[in-house]
């Protein structure tokens, strides 16, 4: 029967919360320098340190002691969410935690990281924070957004196969943010979608397009259906939200980074090909799928009937992947082979 260190069944963040911080604690109590060394480079910062100084033969202003041992105080304010539900007004209200403490960080926790304009907004709260309390803080607050996969990953790179103790702890922390779905595990899985019409510009371009209006399921990879037959798979990078407004085109980033001059162009690329189909791409807002790159392949659907919108695939559960390999590994692994096989 295998031992849980950390509590499930629950729905509530706090709960998440008091798990993180317990792990961290167990890190610190394992070993202090190795905690240090991944809060540093993770969330401090390299060039900040909480860690315990000895210095000799420090001038002071009346004396020169023959050594001084010392430590900065620091800091760490942490707001949880599960749905990248944050809100810009209660984390400026967070500010008003910290003193004069040397290393201040508001850190913001969520199994996604924060949506761009929300951290744009709150950088600009936070310099204007920062100025308008200067003399009281004396050194500024600084804001760090983490995933836990990122949060799982640095303490996985502190420790090694000596540490067999704290192994055990990580190990059952990581298998409890997969169970809670802290780390999504949609990065594993293709999604496939009848292409048709379009197949050789999604090609083209390394994008595919629907209307915004449309849900879908996370995912970490787009497949290509044409002819009953997955003929591409792209890695997907971003979505992107395009519409007309007021006579001009906007962009906005639904989750990645910002859209670039390259990707705005694809999709402007996208909606001049579609006019030719009678699609409109332009006063119906759609929503941008940025691949990487399609690699074409031939998985096909041996069995009679097509699929009608799309087909989800487990990638890492058909392969035994323990991490995912580049996608051109995963089209040469799917290439040749039909659904029926898994």
């Amino acid at each position: 029967m295998q031992i849980h260190y950390f509590q499930r069944y629950h729905s509530k963040e706090n709960v998440d919360t008091s798990n993180t911080m317990l792990m961290l604690s167990r890190l610190y109590n394992y070993n202090a320098d190795k905690f240090f060394s991944m809060l540093n480079s993770l969330i401090l910062g390299e060039d900040e340190s909480p860690e315990i100084t000895f210095d000799l033969q420090v001038v002071g202003d009346d004396s020169v002691p023959d050594a001084v041992i010392s430590q900065k105080s620091f800091k760490i304010v942490v707001e949880t969410k599960l749905y990248n539900q944050f809100y810009k007004q209660q984390l400026v209200n967070h500010l008003e935690q910290f003193g004069a403490e040397d290393i201040k960080v508001l850190l913001t926790l969520d199994p996604k990281p924060m949506k761009p304009q929300l951290f744009d907004e709150l950088a600009v709260e936070l310099r204007k924070y920062n100025s308008e309390n200067a003399t009281r803080l004396i050194h500024p607050i600084k804001h760090v957004n983490l995933t836990f996969e990122q949060l799982v990953d640095a303490m996985e790179d502190i420790v090694d196969d000596r540490d067999t103790e704290i192994i055990a702890v990580l190990d059952d922390f990581k298998k409890y943010c997969f169970d809670e779905k802290l780390i999504p595990d949609g990065y594993k899985w293709m999604r496939a979608i009848v292409a048709g019409t379009t197949f050789q510009d999604n090609m083209d371009l390394d994008l595919f397009y629907d209307q915004e209006s449309h849900n879908f399921s996370e995912h970490g990879y787009i497949g290509l259906y044409k002819d009953k037959s997955i003929r591409a798979i792209g890695k997907l990078k971003k979505t992107i939200i395009a519409v007309e407004n007021n006579g001009s085109m906007t962009y906005r980033a639904e989750s990645g980074a910002e859209p670039t001059a390259d990707e705005i162009e694809r999709i402007n690329e996208a909606i001049r090909r579609a006019d030719h189909y009678g699609y409109n791409l332009q006063t119906i807002s759609h929503r941008y799928f940025i691949v990487e790159k399609f690699y074409p392949m031939d998985f096909r659907k041996s069995s009679k009937n097509p699929i009608q919108k799309s087909k989800f695939f487990n990638l890492a559960d058909m392969f035994g992947y323990k991490t995912m390999p580049n996608t051109d590994v995963i089209a040469n692994d799917l290439n040749g082979r039909t659904w029926e096989e898994f």
